[in-house]
């Protein structure tokens, strides 16, 4: 029986042998990676606003103070500023918004009977939305909500006279808005931007607008060219008491930004 077994596995391996070419060999099976979809695209923008400022502050007991500073004005008294912008945006539509800038502002002025009256001021802002985007003809719509955090801060001394004053107030505003955005032609892309809030939460109002453009440098760069407003209407305090402050003020300017996308 043995025997048997050993001869029947010869002739089937001797046929196979035989028969060599008429046996097409096993291709091995490739499996391609599928690749993974990227459902989030993100955005960095340092930029530069240069900014004029117009407006009122009143602190305490003292006069209300006229603010009038042009860029120049700004950039002589400017100690330390920073601005930058972030947007991260999914697939779904939905993304978020930030944008934070500050400038902190010195200045000592000569009186004309003597003595030096020293002032400074530190104007900062965070913008914190929840964005929904729709798309709309060759461009989209996207829709903001979120909250507006301001930090003023404003100090006067003199080193004569017994005048030192410090008022140190920061505030947040609920806000809504839309930015609409449009491609103009391959390199071109133009954009408005409109929010209001305060509603007498924090400010009793406060409204920023923008226009502007962006030219499409590659994939992942934008030239960033703006024209932007922000006004804030706040007050707290008792009028003629100590710790009274009122803020009335419109800083608003050209807008300069590299625009990173990844």
């Amino acid at each position: 029986m043995k025997i048997k077994h050993i001869l029947l596995g010869s002739v089937v391996l001797s046929s196979i042998l035989l028969a060599g070419g008429d046996i097409a060999p096993v291709e091995p099976i490739i499996v391609e990676e599928i690749p993974v979809a990227n459902t989030w695209s993100f955005e960095f923008e340092p930029y530069m606003l240069i900014a004029s400022m117009s407006g009122d502050a009143k602190i305490g007991r003292s006069p209300t103070v006229e603010i009038d500073m042009n860029f120049g004005d700004i950039l002589e008294k400017l100690d330390i500023g920073a601005m930058a912008h972030f947007e991260a945006l999914h697939q779904s539509g939905w993304g978020i918004w930030l944008d934070y800038g500050f400038m902190d502002l010195s200045s000592d002025i000569t009186g004309p009977v003597g003595g030096v009256t020293d002032m400074s001021m530190r104007q900062g802002t965070l913008e914190a939305f929840a964005m929904y985007r729709q798309p709309l003809g060759s461009g989209h719509i996207d829709y903001l909500a979120g909250i507006r955090w301001w930090d003023n801060d404003l100090g006067v001394s003199h080193n004569l006279l017994p005048l030192d004053i410090e008022i140190e107030e920061d505030w947040i505003d609920p806000v809504v808005g839309a930015r609409w955005s449009t491609a103009l032609n391959d390199d071109w892309k133009f954009m408005m931007l409109g929010t209001v809030g305060g509603f007498g939460v924090g400010s009793d109002l406060s409204v920023s607008a923008a226009i502007g453009v962006k030219y499409v440098i590659s994939d992942l760069l934008d030239l960033d060219l703006q024209y932007k407003g922000l006004w804030a209407d706040y007050e707290s305090g008792t009028q003629g008491e100590a710790g009274y402050f009122a803020y009335d003020v419109t800083t608003y300017g050209p807008i300069i930004g590299l625009n990173f996308k990844f």
